[in-house]
């Protein structure tokens, strides 16, 4: 990771999910909200449909920063606000996260990334950095 200098654009990683994946993380999580599952119950709260969990998202963004680090155990720190849902359609077809990589700084072998984390062209992390050793 350290070999990268600042201003560098990382390659894009994408991460496709679905309905079956926030079952998934449901049981791994304990996080079993109705609003990641059940249309209706997401509706009546003012959701548009079943949303990924926020910090399914996050780990997808996390994901990306242990490919450009090369592998796990480099994410020194993550951090992002959850500022869009990740609307997961019924169907096979699922949604696409995107996450994109700006190097802002390198030093002291730890190198500082910007992420950009989308879904449907909008921005669903603000603010969302990773720290990689």
């Amino acid at each position: 990771m350290n070999a990268w200098v600042e201003g560098s654009v990382l390659p894009v990683q994408s991460y496709r999910i679905t309905r079956a994946d926030l079952v998934a993380y449901a049981a791994a999580s304990g996080d079993h909200n109705p609003i990641h599952s059940d249309d209706e119950i997401a509706r009546a709260v003012g959701l548009p449909g079943v949303i990924a969990h926020g910090m399914y998202t996050l780990a997808l963004a996390a994901r990306a920063a242990d490919a450009w680090a090369g592998g796990p155990g480099r994410v020194r720190s993550l951090g992002a606000k959850f500022t869009r849902p990740v609307v997961v359609p019924a169907g096979d077809d699922g949604v696409e996260v995107v996450v994109a990589g700006l190097v802002r700084s390198v030093a002291d072998g730890l190198t500082t990334v910007a992420l950009e984390v989308t879904c449907a062209g909008e921005k669903v992390l603000g603010g969302a950095t990773a720290v990689l050793a």
